[in-house]
């Protein structure tokens, strides 16, 4: 399995890069078709924040679901481990369905497998005149390519406008809610295979979810006909 180690606002040492592949086992262990393990060290300077001053992203491919796991702690050997945990349990899941699909008992994994995220990140286009380079309108000039991301500060502010891309194959409703629980977010944005709709399957309370769907007043009225 590939591990690639990188960093934003901080520098990776040595230490934390054997740590690192000498715990990936536990990844290996639960899904040996693995191919690739992205690991994101970030540090926040905001001194108010020194508890969690340390935050590890993990993002492995493995066939084609893609698995994430995020922690945050003092020092990035605990968010590390704790990233790792959560991680190893959602794989377990993915494991698990993949067997229960074979016996016919759940609906396919992986149709709506998302391209891994570039490690380097795409610079912005130029800005005009006008338009100084710490801009929102800086963060979505650019065109990105599939897995390509850009970040731009506004201004002098905390704020921080990330835009990425990704190509996936539309999906069920059903099928966008297990990609949610494996990334670990409270939502996920897909192309709903039933409708063609751009479509955001969320999490709202307990076992309660939520889809919204997209469509023009053009396509409505059409459809209407």
């Amino acid at each position: 399995m590939e591990i690639v180690v990188t960093g934003r606002h901080t520098q990776i040492k040595q230490k934390f890069r054997d740590v690192v592949e000498s715990k990936m086992n536990r990844v290996t262990a639960i899904a040996p078709d693995a191919q690739r393990a992205q690991i994101v060290l970030t540090h926040e300077g905001n001194p108010r924040q020194a508890d969690t001053a340390r935050r590890v992203e993990i993002t492995v491919i493995a066939g084609r679901t893609v698995v994430r796991a995020e922690a945050s702690s003092a020092d990035e050997f605990s968010a590390l481990d704790m990233a790792l945990d959560k991680l190893t349990l959602r794989l377990r899941r993915a494991r698990d369905r993949r067997k229960d699909h074979r016996r016919g008992y759940a609906v396919p994994v992986g149709t709506g497998a998302v391209q891994p995220e570039s490690t380097v990140e795409s610079p912005a286009e130029e800005p005009t005149e006008d338009e100084p380079v710490n801009s929102p309108q800086a963060a979505v000039a650019s065109d990105l390519g599939p897995g390509e991301s850009v970040e731009v500060q506004v201004g002098d502010t905390p704020i921080v406008i990330r835009r990425k891309l990704h190509i996936a194959e539309p999906m069920s409703i059903d099928e966008a809610l297990y990609e949610m629980e494996l990334i670990g977010h409270d939502f996920f944005l897909f192309v709903n295979k039933a409708t063609g709709r751009p479509s955001v399957v969320y999490h709202r309370h307990g076992w309660s979810y939520g889809v919204f769907e997209i469509d023009t007043p053009e396509n409505v009225k059409s459809a209407a006909k």
